[in-house]
């Protein structure tokens, strides 16, 4: 059954003098039928706007795109993927994610929601392209996957600290990123990650290695399916040798975790190529993204 993405709620931005915000939902679903994949429902408004481009790969993509161009202060998004039994879908983000500072009048974070719902035995890989932070940004982000019995999940996500390329620092933020994966009732991954300007700016000499160590992007995987943890020990041979990036593999009980991080979004983003060529059977990457 199609869960409108409405069903996670998210606190109005519209206050009394407050400058024109952004909002935007786009919802697919899609069903399978004859051994393939097929839509049968697409629902959008506002700035988010989903598009099935013409592949040859076995697997739909769905690129989903942020009109705005950007998240700011006050600004909602709402993206969502329903799979029914045995449904298979790549999903992902037409262009980087970008969130600016969040200032002016009824300033405050801009809210942005993800829900994958998988049926039994489907799968989904959420690959969105990176999101860049600029400085004063302030992002309330949540991405949750609710699996039925047999099915499974690949979760990517990216975060760029500004563009180096273009000598912009990040010193102010207020970031809170949450990512849950649940088996019914059962939460089988929850990953919270948040940054501000406070841990940007703490004392000390050295590298830190619970923090950021210097690096400006950073990334997370996972994959949770049977045998996910089998994944951990190729990928600790394939990401072994980066020059330019740092990663960490984590198998255990159905779940494979990597963890990376980088001097900027290029190498990062190389590094996560990497990797999902290993989680992924050597499958290509979404058309739309650019490394």
């Amino acid at each position: 059954m199609f869960h409108h993405p409405a069903s996670i709620p998210i606190p109005s931005a519209a206050l009394p003098g407050a400058m024109q915000r952004a909002s935007g939902e786009a919802s697919v679903e899609m069903i399978a039928k004859a051994g393939r994949t097929h839509l049968a429902d697409l629902w959008q408004s506002g700035s988010a706007k989903a598009m099935l481009p013409r592949i040859h790969g076995p697997d739909p993509e769905v690129v989903f795109l942020n009109t705005a161009g950007g998240l700011t202060g006050g600004d909602t998004l709402r993206y969502a993927l329903d799979l029914g039994p045995g449904a298979r879908a790549v999903a992902t983000t037409q262009t980087a994610e970008r969130a600016y500072t969040a200032g002016g009048p009824g300033g405050g974070r801009a809210s942005m929601q993800v829900r994958l719902t998988l049926g039994p035995g489907a799968h989904a890989d959420w690959l969105p392209q990176e999101t860049i932070l600029y400085n004063g940004a302030a992002l309330s982000r949540r991405t949750r996957a609710d699996l039925a019995p047999g099915a499974s999940v690949l979760m990517a996500e990216m975060l760029v600290l500004g563009r180096a390329a273009m000598g912009e620092a990040v010193a102010e933020l207020a970031l809170s990123d949450r990512r849950e994966v649940w088996r019914g009732a059962v939460p089988v991954l929850v990953d919270p990650f948040a940054l501000t300007g406070a841990s940007l700016s703490l004392p000390g000499t050295g590298p830190r290695p619970a923090l950021l160590a210097g690096a400006r992007a950073v990334a997370m995987l996972a994959l949770v399916a049977n045998g996910a943890e089998d994944a951990a020990g190729p990928l600790r041979s394939a990401l072994a040798g980066l020059e330019d990036a740092e990663a960490a593999v984590s198998g255990w009980d159905g779940r494979c975790l990597v963890r990376m991080r980088a001097a900027d979004g290029l190498p990062m983003k190389r590094a996560v190529a990497r990797a999902l060529h290993i989680l992924r059977g050597g499958a290509s990457l979404p058309r739309v993204w650019q490394i």
